[in-house]
């Protein structure tokens, strides 16, 4: 036993001094050379225990890889290789997640994702660190998760205080501790918590007003608001505690929602905003700290300055110079993809039709026009609110009846930022129901044929794996209605309620209809979120993404939840899909090519009539050269009623279909025919008159001839296919000299919209496989990039043929008749060369500016200002 235990103890030595040394076996002479320096004779059992020791090490390193495949990195240390050893927090936890009915899968996942963000950090055996890292993570996709796991692995490594900044908010900062005294602290007695259990408590200097260094294994954490004051009292504290002992703290800096009021929105550039300062103040004390700051829109965060100010009065900010790593995304998660649909028209009928717009007026009778009038505004109980209300109830309902009568159920409504609007939308919303709970309760009355007729069309619309409609009946929505009526609650969630009328899921399963504002979007979570009615909408693509409550998990009903919004907002989701997707791909990308965040910038596609985040905080931001080199544009978006715009650009398709026969005769392939060599003037002769409707939010007749102008002879020479399929219906007009061909059905997506027609998805990945040079492998074939990879490097202009007819096959859809004055020609780019995505984009300077000339984005600030109450 003596034995074993200095070989474990040896162990420990060769990990903390690796870091300090080339290889193992260097760290493990170090060993020895402290032994025998300390006076002690190395025996022959000390020799062979140190050699079982490094042996240990040495496979814990070969049987744990860290695979940083999504990860941003600097030339980091490897310092953590996984869980090993005396594990003692992570081993809790993953034990304690077993007991909450965690898949094993989702379990792994998360162990995996923790350890690659622990790796990520500085190593605590070091005697001074400063990193600072970004983790990218989904809204409402479980970062909470990653977060306690990420601290219990730290601390088993050998951080020995962790801060957690836990929002704005005492509602955010209390849901995160509650969520920790749960998850971390599973062995209460190795933790000294400095955080105050009261709801609007916070951080608890010690009793000296000072830190002291914790035992092994031990840790200190803190769990507090972002707000100055509270912050300037870590900072007091930190400041009070002996240099000798501020050396020995390895700090673990958690700052969740990172992008809201940590980053630097002073208008001048040396000023700085009281909770960005402290921030930064704090981390210039401590002599070894990892700052990580987590997000699922990292907008504001990418675009903070990367470099010292070169002043001794002015702290290094925040920008993630170490590390950017994004979060997979988790299994069993639904987010803007999966909500809003996806670019391929293979998956058009794959996403949750789940979305249903306001019919046109609406909205003008359920929220002011302007802050003048939010007193005396009076919202109606319209037919959309009426029919959300209604569902939710059925899916109340439907959910008790599955057995979850203990879990929470919850609906949002979120149709204004003035706080006396909320009240007003909460007493409309009470007094409806009670007023038909009686007929609803009994089965009669108008009411209850209302709801039926509702939930007969719902249920044809979803439907769980395997089955064709939601499985329940209106019966059984009947029989458990009641239930649902006698315990339904009516909170309001906003900067001003009183804590009484607030939501409380610690005194048992909640049904509610929750009612609120800025708090309800971002950070605070709506347990059981199953309907959403939102009407709130911003021009920052952070405020809108963080809005989305309605992504997260559904699991036992994912086939219930239901979104009313307006099309405005639902066009806004669509192309910010495509953003968010970007920004992770730009993660992915750059990681291959082994450069860390000084070295590239993420880029950020801009959206006309959109501001990225509030002007304040884009300061360092410019606009980068647009590129369509490697991406794929389509049009989705057609002005379907306009006669002369149809007819005119039928008409540039036939004329470019003639213009390519000029390069020599089409060659049949199975997704069409293909004409090879076809000049560019021709192609630029199509594109420019042709129309692509301005209800693309990205997608610019502008940009894409400049593109090809601009790019030389890479593009001379194109390929021009007619994509073709053996069922469509003949064309009502001739195709130049192919006659008539066979048109394609795309139906467009139901929306009170009817100025112009969204199908979504034009091209199926497939059809660019049409000039291949070799098949795909499975794995490429499984997405966009691969199968690019399949092609020669040209440009390749795919030409659709759309019956202005096209019905949906299935009725009760989202998706409606196209209805078009005639058949529409539509158009797909493939260009050749490396990814750098379409259209214009912001990126943070990384070449430090010589003067000041950079173009500021002159972007409008949100309604509601950085950590600011809301709207009274």
């Amino acid at each position: 036993m003596v034995q074993s235990a200095q070989v474990h103890q040896f162990a420990d030595q060769i990990r903390k001094l690796q870091a300090n040394y080339g290889t193992l076996e260097e760290a493990a002479a170090g060993v020895r050379t402290f032994v025998e320096n300390m006076g002690m004779t190395f025996s022959k059992d000390m020799d062979d225990n140190l050699s079982a020791a490094l042996e240990i090490v040495r496979k814990e390193r070969q049987e744990v890889e860290i695979l940083r495949r999504h990860s941003v990195i600097d030339k980091r240390e490897e310092w953590y290789f996984g869980p090993v050893g005396k594990s003692v927090h992570w081993t809790a936890l993953h034990e304690y997640l077993k007991t909450k009915d965690w898949e094993e899968e989702t379990i792994v996942s998360l162990d995996e994702a923790s350890s690659e963000v622990v790796s990520l950090l500085d190593n605590p055996s070091r005697d001074e660190f400063a990193c600072r890292g970004l983790v990218v993570g989904y809204v409402q996709s479980g970062k909470t998760a990653n977060m306690t796991a990420v601290i219990t692995k730290a601390v088993d490594a050998g951080y020995n205080l962790v801060v957690v900044l836990g929002g704005v908010t005492n509602k955010l900062r209390k849901q995160t501790q509650d969520r920790l005294e749960k998850d971390v602290l599973r062995h209460r007695e190795l933790w000294q918590l400095y955080t105050s259990k009261d709801p609007n408590g916070d951080f608890v200097q010690p009793l000296d007003g000072r830190f002291q260094v914790p035992a092994d294994g031990n840790a200190h954490l803190v769990v507090m608001k972002k707000e100055s004051s509270r912050l300037a009292r870590l900072r007091d504290t930190i400041s009070h505690t002996p240099p000798y002992v501020r050396r020995r703290l390895k700090v673990l800096v958690i700052d969740d929602e990172c992008d809201q009021a940590s980053v630097n929105s002073a208008r001048i550039e040396t000023d700085m905003t009281r909770i960005n300062e402290e921030i930064r103040k704090i981390l210039a004390l401590l002599p070894s700290v990892s700052y990580v700051g987590y997000t699922a829109t990292p907008f504001a965060n990418v675009f903070i300055n990367p470099y010292p100010y070169g002043d001794d009065k002015v702290p290094d900010d925040l920008y993630p110079k170490d590390f950017i790593t994004a979060l997979e995304k988790p299994v069993g998660y639904f987010g803007a993809r999966e909500v809003f649909g996806s670019d391929s028209a293979d998956e058009g009928d794959s996403e949750r039709d789940m979305i249903r717009e306001l019919a046109e007026g609406e909205e003008k009778r359920l929220t002011p026009k302007s802050s003048k009038d939010r007193e005396l505004f009076n919202p109606e109980m319209t037919e959309s609110l009426q029919a959300a209300v209604l569902w939710f109830l059925a899916t109340c309902a439907i959910r008790r009846a599955r057995g979850q009568e203990e879990e929470h159920m919850s609906m949002l409504v979120h149709s204004s930022p003035y706080v006396a609007q909320h009240q007003m939308m909460s007493d409309l919303i009470r007094a409806w129901v009670e007023q038909h709970s009686a007929d609803l309760v009994a089965g009669t009355g108008a009411i209850t044929a209302q709801m039926s007729e509702l939930f007969e069309n719902e249920r044809r619309r979803t439907a769980p794996a395997g089955a064709d409609q939601i499985p329940e009946s209106f019966a059984v929505v009947q029989q458990h209605l009641p239930a649902v009526l006698e315990i339904l609650q009516y909170p309001v969630e906003n900067g001003i309620t009183e804590d009484e009328f607030r939501l409380d899921y610690e005194k048992g399963p909640v049904t509610c209809i929750a009612v609120g504002g800025t708090v309800l979007a971002r950070g605070l979570t709506l347990e059981g979120l199953c309907v959403s009615f939102f009407l709130r909408t911003s021009k920052q693509y952070d405020t809108l993404l963080q809005m989305g409550r309605w992504f997260g998990y559904r699991r036992g009903y994912d086939d219930l939840p239901r979104l009313w919004t307006t099309s405005d907002l639902a066009l806004k989701f669509r192309s910010l899909a495509v953003v968010e997707e970007e920004i992770r791909e730009d993660i992915a990308v750059y990681r291959q090519n082994n450069l860390s965040p000084l070295e590239f910038a993420v880029k950020v596609r801009s959206i006309p009539g959109m501001a990225i985040t509030s002007a304040s905080k884009m300061k360092h931001a410019f606009r980068t050269s647009m590129s369509f080199a490697g991406a794929h544009v389509q049009t989705i978006r057609f002005n379907h009623r306009m006669t002369d715009i149809v007819a005119d650009n039928w008409a540039a398709a036939a004329r470019l279909v003639d213009d390519a026969r000029t390069a020599g005769e089409p060659v049949p392939r199975k997704q069409g025919i293909l004409f090879e060599g076809v000049s560019k003037q021709f192609i630029r002769r199509y594109l420019a008159s042709t129309d692509i409707s301005d209800a693309h939010m990205t997608l610019k007749q502008s940009h894409l001839l400049r593109y090809i102008d601009e790019a030389g002879a890479n593009l001379d020479r194109w390929n021009v296919a007619v994509i073709q399929t053996a069922k469509g219906n003949p064309s009502r007009k001739p195709l130049g000299h192919l006659g008539n061909v066979r048109t394609m059905s795309r139906t467009r997506l139901d929306s009170a919209d009817l100025s112009f027609a969204d199908i979504k998805a034009l091209m199926s990945r497939d059809d660019i496989l049409i000039d291949a040079v070799r098949d795909p492998s499975a794995e490429e074939r499984s997405n966009w990039t691969g199968l690019k990879a399949c092609r020669p490097d040209v440009p390749l202009l795919l030409l659709y043929l759309i019956d202005g007819q096209s019905a949906p096959q299935k009725p009760g859809s989202s998706r409606v008749p196209l209805d078009a004055v005639g058949d529409l020609a539509g158009f797909g780019i493939v260009f050749p060369g490396s990814k750098d995505r379409s259209g214009a984009y912001f990126s943070v300077e990384l070449d430090p500016p010589a003067n000041d000339d950079t173009e500021e984005a002159q972007d409008e600030l949100d309604e509601i200002g950085e950590g600011q109450p809301e709207n009274v």
